[in-house]
This record gives structure tokens, C-alpha cells and sequence, in this order.
């Protein structure tokens, strides 16, 4: 709810800013299955944004994974990041950029893996604008930060890949690298700025 409520107070001030009106997403716990506006959520799935229902799914289990299978370090800080990834997700709904994500799928195009990786980079650096507006309030103590960079490098497609069948294989990632993902949470982090956070 802290975290949630920090991504609201973010969000609503960027887009009053644009004159916009920002909706705060709803946040789902569960474990193992749950029913959403998008189907059959799963704890397979891992956390996911729906956009019909306006909803962050998260099954409470995920971050035990993060750190058992993913190799994150975790605590506070790697969970925090990963709402506010998802956060990420809603703000680009209301913003209309899932939109070309959607009809790149439809269209079975080649390049929907393409810009479902720009999709998700994007959502990582939104997060680094989450975490740039606590930078100041001590929030996160001492090299907490780094907390949410090791899980953006744990869910990167090319080690989760390597983890997984023993190679990556860029034409498949639908996420971007390790060091894409740290990068771009990186320029959101550094930058504040969600303007900067274009990953085209």
C-alpha cells in the first residue's frame, strides 16, 4: 500500500503537470490463481498489469522466486520495484502507448517482440522515476537502491534464458537484457524525468 500510494502521488502530479487526469491502478494479492478483467491470472504468470480491469496482479509467492530462482538479492527496495514496474504498465495505458504494443500483436507482427521490449524498458524507466521522487525523503537507506537494480538485472530475458535452456536468444526476449532493464531503471532513477524515459 506504501508503495502503491507513492506511485500514486508521482504519477498524479506528472500528469497534472500535462493537465491530465491520472487514475491509480488497483493492486491484486493472491496466491496460485485469481480471476482478473483479463482472464485466468496464475502464479506461472508472474506479476502482470491488466489493462481491461486497470489492475496489478501479484501473487504473493513471486517474490520468494525472485530470489530462489531469479538470483535477486530482494528486500524491500527489489519488491517496491517490481510494483512500481507495474505501475509503469498502467501509466502507459492511460497514456495510450500500450496501444501500439496491442496492435503490433494483432497484427502477428515480426516486430511485436520488438515493441514489447520498448514497452517494458520504458515501464523500468518509469520505475527509476518512482524511485528518483523518494531519492530525497529517506526512504531507502544506504545502497538500498541497488536492491531494485539487482532485481531488474535478475529478470532480464537473456538470464533468465541462460537459467533456464543454457543459451539466449535475442530474437525471443519480450522484456530486454539484464542490462537493458538496469539501464533504463538506471535513466529513470538519475534523470527523474518521464519525458526522458522513450525507449525508441
Amino acid at each position: 500500500d506504501l508503495v502503491l500510494g507513492s506511485t500514486n502521488d508521482v504519477w498524479t502530479s506528472v500528469f497534472k503537470q500535462k493537465n491530465k487526469v491520472y487514475q491509480p491502478s488497483k493492486l491484486v494479492l493472491f496466491r496460485d490463481a485469481t480471476q482478473s478483467g483479463c482472464g485466468f491470472a496464475t502464479s506461472q504468470v508472474g506479476p502482470h498489469y491488466c489493462p481491461v480491469d486497470q489492475t496489478i496482479y501479484l501473487d504473493e509467492t513471486f517474490f520468494d522466486e525472485l530470489t530462489k530462482r531469479f538470483g535477486a538479492k530482494g528486500g524491500d527496495v527489489a519488491q517496491a520495484y517490481v510494483i512500481a514496474h507495474e505501475v509503469g504498465h498502467h501509466v502507459q495505458n492511460q497514456l495510450g502507448i500500450m496501444d501500439e504494443l496491442e496492435s503490433a500483436q494483432a497484427r502477428g507482427s515480426h516486430q511485436a517482440n520488438k515493441v514489447s521490449v520498448q514497452v517494458e524498458l520504458q515501464a523500468d524507466c518509469f520505475a527509476g522515476v518512482w524511485a528518483n521522487s523518494l531519492k530525497d525523503v529517506g526512504v531507502f537507506e544506504n545502497g538500498e537502491i541497488n536492491e531494485a537494480i539487482d532485481a531488474a538485472a535478475a529478470v532480464g530475458d537473456d538470464r533468465i534464458q541462460e537459467k533456464a535452456q543454457g543459451y539466449s536468444d535475442p530474437e525471443s526476449w519480450t522484456h530486454g537484457s539484464s542490462d537493458e532493464r538496469v539501464y533504463w531503471f538506471n535513466h529513470g532513477y538519475e534523470t527523474g524525468q518521464p519525458s526522458k524515459c522513450s525507449t525508441i
